[in-house]
């Protein structure tokens, strides 16, 4: 059993503690929090037990979850990391450049970082993925993505065109704001009508290789029910487009797959009732949800035990570092629209 302690009580703190309680045969948990009032609202809101101080800890945590805010999750990696205690980050490792290089020289002197990075791992986007993999739609040259924000898009488009390695890019961007109704949230739903407004980004990525990607997105996508997710990735001989293959065979007849959501051998121990149902219940829908969600973060957490052992990373953290680096530019991007953005040779590519 792996036993990790979450530092941070936010939102996204709350998916580890619910994978923690979905596992009880894999993973011990406790929380971390800054004040007695979050520790006692953690507590009351997973069950698990919450502690103020690390002193307190009734056990040395084989890691650490660091899920605090976007400005300090490098500052407080680094903080676990001198008391000699491995991270698994959430997303993104770092803020700045200077953050991510100083993380890369950790991890050159021997600390041991991982990011939570986790939705090339939803049995859907892995199905898609594997597709990819074996070559069905021939060499991936371009791909479309409105399905994910900053470095979960970015993941995903080196993943499905550059095989998750990195190669130097450059982006044009542009950023605009646009009206919608609200129709759901992270707590209820909306009948009232309400009118909010977004900024939606579009990026233009042209790799050195001559691939291409384009990214839109605007968060709204996440949760509405009038705002759709897409994915396509094209090939010479077909594409990936949401949950369809479409692509021809060896004697060059065009076909058709409908994509499922898949559990791999390895993370079969990981199922549970939910999300059998998910897979019996499919829909041909692009839309990850939050119980492929928690599957795939319980996927990296399992493969920590492999990692601490002197296995590979569940995920490199230089492609972690290389999710974060993209998002910068991008960002960059937009707020220099149609100007060109290159990308700059960093400490962590070979």
């Amino acid at each position: 059993m792996l036993s990790f302690v979450i530092v941070g009580s936010g939102y996204r703190s709350q998916y580890y503690a619910r994978v923690a309680r979905t596992y009880p045969d894999h993973f011990r948990a406790v929380y971390l929090c800054r004040s007695q009032e979050k520790a006692s609202l953690m507590h009351a809101q997973t069950g698990l037990e919450a502690f103020r101080h690390a002193d307190d800890i009734p056990f040395r945590p084989d890691f650490a979850v660091v899920a605090v805010d976007r400005a300090n999750i490098a500052k407080v990696t680094e903080e676990w990391l001198d008391r000699g205690i491995p991270v698994v980050a959430e997303t993104p490792v770092g803020d700045t450049p200077e953050e991510l290089i100083r993380l890369w020289n950790r991890h050159l002197q021997g600390d041991r970082i991982v990011c939570c990075e986790q939705y090339h791992r939803q049995p859907l986007l892995a199905a898609g993925l594997d597709i990819i993999r074996q070559g069905l739609i021939g060499a991936p040259t371009s791909m479309y993505i409105s399905l994910l924000h900053d470095y979960h898009a970015m993941s995903l488009i080196r993943r499905a065109l550059l095989g998750g390695k990195s190669e130097p890019f450059v982006l044009h961007g542009t950023c605009f704001s646009s009206d919608y109704v609200d129709t759901d949230s992270r707590n209820s739903a909306f009948w009232d009508g309400r009118t909010n407004t977004g900024m939606r980004s579009t990026v233009h990525i042209a790799f050195r290789s001559g691939k291409q990607a384009i990214y839109d997105f605007c968060p709204v996508q996440y949760r509405s029910y009038i705002r759709s997710r897409h994915l396509c990735v094209r090939g010479p001989r077909g594409e990936w487009s949401d949950c369809q293959i479409l692509y021809l065979d060896e004697q060059n007849e065009p076909k058709r797959l409908s994509l499922a959501p898949i559990l791999p051998e390895r993370y079969r121990c990981l199922d549970t009732q939910a999300l059998r149902d998910r897979r019996r219940t499919f829909t041909a829908e692009l839309a990850p949800d939050t119980i492929q969600d928690e599957f795939a973060i319980a996927s990296i957490l399992f493969d920590m035990k492999d990692y601490l052992a002197g296995g590979p990373s569940p995920y490199p953290l230089e492609e972690a570092l290389e999710d974060a680096y993209f998002t910068l530019l991008s960002r960059q991007a937009q707020d220099n629209p149609f100007t060109a953005v290159s990308s700059e040779r960093m400490p962590w590519h070979t």
